[in-house]
């Protein structure tokens, strides 16, 4: 019978000490990158596995859950954490939060840190590019996983999202009732969230034959809603920020150029964070339930853990436009 490999024979492989492999298992951070992806070959060519991930994944008994998001600064994504964190704490577990700042490597490394923490289910905001190694140790490890807010495709996962192309498309609708007929779109980092809303307001503009816009391409930030509006090449009649963040730094650029919202232009953006009513002036924008999608994402990944079946694997909530003060009716 073949002899099992042990710790002994990852770190003789890899070229590194006992200890050195034991603090990779404890937390991939704790070494650098180049011994890091010695000991992961050396973990993959032996097949080795802890004990605690061969039977703890099959019993499911660790009553911790991971979960990653792209940037842990970013207040929609607490919120959704603040959502499935609520639910599954009142069945007994306790979490473990990762952000990986939009690195798609950085998904792998904290993704292989609850591996080897027995996790029992992760929940994953993903940066939204292609990560072969990522699916790999999913498929490897059959990890039970629900992503949220952006898909994956090629993972078979369910996933829990909201109607980003309807959300965008009602805002445009509503401004072009308005009086608005032209526009600009700052687009944030091409995940599919991104790409569904900008979707929505490519739709609108061939709706309604409008020729005369702008989209420019960047990221969900403050900062970049603010450079994004220093490169417009003229001021519109709105400006349809990706999110509140870069709806943010789009009036703040405004204002330093002497331009007053909604006065000379609008501004809208998407989430409706808990502060977006009263920033100043207060912003019209799509409100999307993002304690509601963690909340969601949350019952799914329990329903997965416990052996039931799920009845499908996509999960869409609903948009509404919040209407404030950031949008000013233009009639001729």
């Amino acid at each position: 019978m073949k002899r099992r490999p042990t710790i002994n024979d990852v770190a003789k492989l890899a070229g590194v000490s006992i200890s050195t492999v034991s603090r990779y298992l404890k937390d991939p951070s704790q070494v650098s990158e180049k011994l890091g992806e010695r000991i992961r070959e050396a973990i993959k060519k032996l097949g080795y596995k802890p004990n605690k991930i061969a039977q703890g994944l099959r019993t499911g008994d660790s009553k911790m859950i991971g979960f990653i998001v792209p940037d842990i600064t970013n207040p929609a994504f607490l919120t959704i954490v603040k959502g499935a964190e609520d639910f599954l704490r009142k069945k007994g577990y306790s979490f473990i939060i990762g952000g990986t700042d939009h690195k798609s490597k950085d998904e792998v490394v904290i993704l292989e840190s609850f591996i080897f923490h027995n996790v029992d289910g992760v929940i994953v905001t993903c940066t939204g590019y292609e990560n072969k190694a990522l699916k790999e140790l999913i498929e490897r490890y059959h990890l039970k996983l629900v992503f949220v807010d952006r898909r994956y495709p090629g993972i078979d996962a369910p996933y829990i999202g909201v109607d980003n192309f309807g959300g965008v498309a009602r805002m445009v609708d509503y401004l072009v009732e308005t009086g608005h007929r032209s526009f600009a779109y700052l687009c944030g980092d091409m995940t599919s969230t991104a790409k569904e809303r900008l979707e929505g307001f490519l739709d609108r503009m061939k709706k309604y034959k409008i020729k005369d816009y702008q989209v420019l391409y960047g990221e969900f930030t403050f900062e970049s809603g603010y450079k994004l509006t220093k490169r417009l090449s003229k001021i519109p009649d709105a400006i349809i920020a990706g999110n509140d963040l870069m709806a943010f730094g789009v009036i703040e650029a405004l204002k330093e150029r002497g331009l007053v919202v909604p006065e000379d232009v609008s501004v809208t953006g998407f989430d409706d964070m808990f502060f977006s009513k009263y920033y100043k002036p207060s912003l019209t924008t799509v409100r999307q339930d993002l304690y509601e999608m963690g909340k969601q994402a949350g019952k799914v990944l329990f329903a997965l853990i416990s052996g039931k079946k799920i009845r499908k694997k996509e999960y869409i909530l609903p948009t509404e436009i919040v209407i404030r003060d950031s949008v000013k009716e233009r009639r001729a």
